[in-house]
């Protein structure tokens, strides 16, 4: 393995190993010299829980900046879209912007408002035929919801070379994820960098799925998927990935 990857994947997996959850971790440099791809348990299947709205938001954010949709165009409520969620505003007749519902969607993970977001791309099976041209051809989002670190650090490798929608995408959609309502996985793990970062949690598991934008030798994408821990313990095992993951990035 290339520059000590390997002494990083054993520190990770012994890392895994400690905490007793079940986890895999993708990372993908995009800066600095000689930028490489490693994971630990990379394709292993993991319920996505709300980081489908990732793949969502991405989508939106590509009809948008190639002026498919207007961000300031009005998507309503219907009945099927509720689930209990961070807002309880939503009854018949109520519309809100697109802008509106990303921010709904992103910073706070409403999940009636990612309900909305799929219908308004297209539904699940539209989202999941444009998932696979990105790279993500292992994830069944929204349906069954699974996904993979490999696919989605796919993703945000895709976003972050410009490939959906340009900067204009980017200037969309970055600001919705960043310093968002759940901090405490990969941004907890790193110094005085700005993260981009969706995260999903549900039953025993967390997952954090992050453009890390400004580290000492460049971005780079951190996927860390978790299972049989929750809630704190479960974003505690998240930050020490990302502190790992850090701390190897500042040292290249």
């Amino acid at each position: 393995m290339p520059r000590g990857v390997g002494a990083l994947a054993i520190s990770l997996e012994q890392l895994i190993a400690s905490s007793g959850a079940t986890a895999a971790v993708t990372v993908v440099e995009l800066g600095g010299t000689d930028p490489v791809v490693w994971s630990v348990n990379a394709g292993e299947v993991f319920t996505a829980a709300s980081t489908y709205k990732l793949a969502a938001l991405m989508l939106e954010a590509e009809n948008i900046a190639t002026s498919k949709v207007d961000p300031n165009g009005y998507v309503c409520f219907e009945d099927g879209d509720y689930e209990e969620g961070w807002f309880d505003d939503y009854q018949d007749g109520a519309c809100l912007t697109r802008n509106e519902l990303a921010i709904r969607a992103g910073t706070y993970s409403d999940n009636t408002a990612g309900h909305m977001l799929v219908r308004d791309v297209g539904g699940a099976a539209v989202l999941n035929a444009w998932a696979p041209s990105i790279g993500a051809t292992s994830s069944d989002f929204f349906t069954a919801n699974t996904t993979t670190p490999a696919d989605l650090a796919a993703l945000w490798t895709a976003e972050a070379k410009g490939e959906l929608g340009g900067g204009a995408a980017q200037a969309w959609l970055y600001p919705l994820l960043t310093n968002t309502r759940t901090e405490s996985g990969i941004p907890a793990g790193v110094r005085g960098a700005t993260v981009v970062h969706k995260t999903g949690t549900i039953d025993l598991v967390d997952n954090d799925a992050a453009l890390v934008t400004s580290s000492p030798s460049g971005p780079y994408v951190l996927v860390a998927m978790t299972d049989d821990l929750g809630g704190a313990d479960g974003w505690q095992l998240i930050a020490g990935i990302s502190t790992v993951v850090w701390q190897f990035e500042a040292s290249r």
